[in-house]
């Protein structure tokens, strides 16, 4: 099947992303979002996001134009998705959010259309029993920051047409990428694997073994992480570490995947890091230094 015009639900942090990849690449994309102060806020990145392009020398003043002559924007999901050959969903990580997207979604897209999610853990097979088309559902999780990230991992549901799969992982090429085709249990690879790695490193915190800043640098130097696994956990969101290790823990009924209380906590008390200001680390607009929050500086 020949994928030319794609429809993004979503216009945050990967939605944006997703939609500057695509369109990019030569696609026609819409990117729908029920806020059109969001969909300002996204435009505004992806141009941002290109200029920074332009000035390193990736990209050409022409790529920069076509690829936002190749971005339009809709708060309606059914004139959003209606011409799509393929629909990304990139909202929040809520299951009962993404069952009610999709199902709106089955009933607008025409029936031959793709219906994707970029769920980081959540169950392909249950996102496409919402729908009447299990058989062209499929996972296509992107990482963060799209734009740079090479990776994505496409995930089979149990019905998932292997005609779908071949498409989505050309696709994939296309967008100059590199697939990974897994299987449909929770977490898939990525978090089944990171996932846990982060919530050992919050436990080691919780447990007094070491602090914030040793952790991470023995994590940096000694396994040549380019990030530590606390300061990764702020810049993914502790909110959705959280989200994660539950989806796990609650999938394989293992003890191992619970969650550290002290991510709980901190979910909690709202210090979910980057995205709040506040995490393991302090940030502060316009700041690239790293600083340790006051709670764990002592």
């Amino acid at each position: 099947m020949a994928i030319q015009q794609v429809a993004v639900i979503g216009a945050g942090t990967m939605g944006n992303g997703i939609a500057h990849v695509f369109a990019q690449t030569g696609f026609k994309v819409t990117l729908v979002d029920v806020q059109e102060k969001q969909l300002e806020r996204a435009l505004a990145t992806i141009t941002k996001n290109l200029e920074r392009q332009l000035n390193k020398g990736s990209i050409t003043e022409e790529v920069k134009q076509s690829t936002l002559a190749n971005i339009t924007t809709h708060t309606n999901i059914e004139h959003g998705v209606a011409a799509a050959d393929l629909v990304v969903e990139a909202a929040t990580e809520n299951v009962d959010l993404k069952l009610k997207i999709f199902s709106a979604l089955d009933a607008a897209a025409q029936a031959t259309c793709i219906l994707a999610t970029n769920t980081s853990s959540i169950s392909i097979t249950k996102i496409a029993a919402a729908t009447k088309r299990p058989d062209k559902v499929i996972g296509m999780h992107f990482m963060n920051p799209v734009p740079v990230m090479k990776l994505v991992e496409i995930i089979n549901g149990y019905a998932t047409d292997k005609n779908v799969t071949e498409t989505i992982v050309a696709l994939s090429k296309q967008l100059h990428k590199i697939p990974c085709v897994v299987n449909d249990y929770p977490g898939f690879i990525a978090n089944k694997v990171l996932m846990p790695m982060i919530n050992e490193a919050i436990y080691s915190l919780y447990e007094g073994i070491a602090g914030v800043e040793e952790i991470d640098t023995i994590m940096k130097l000694g396994m040549a992480h380019p990030m530590g696994p606390l300061q990764l956990a702020d810049f993914i969101g502790l909110d959705v570490c959280l989200s994660i290790m539950n989806v796990l823990y609650t999938g394989y009924g293992n003890p191992k995947y619970a969650p550290c209380p002290l991510l709980v906590n901190m979910v909690t008390a709202g210090k979910l890091g980057v995205k709040s200001g506040e995490g393991f680390y302090l940030y502060t607009a316009g700041s690239k230094d790293l600083v340790i929050s006051p709670t764990f500086n002592k």
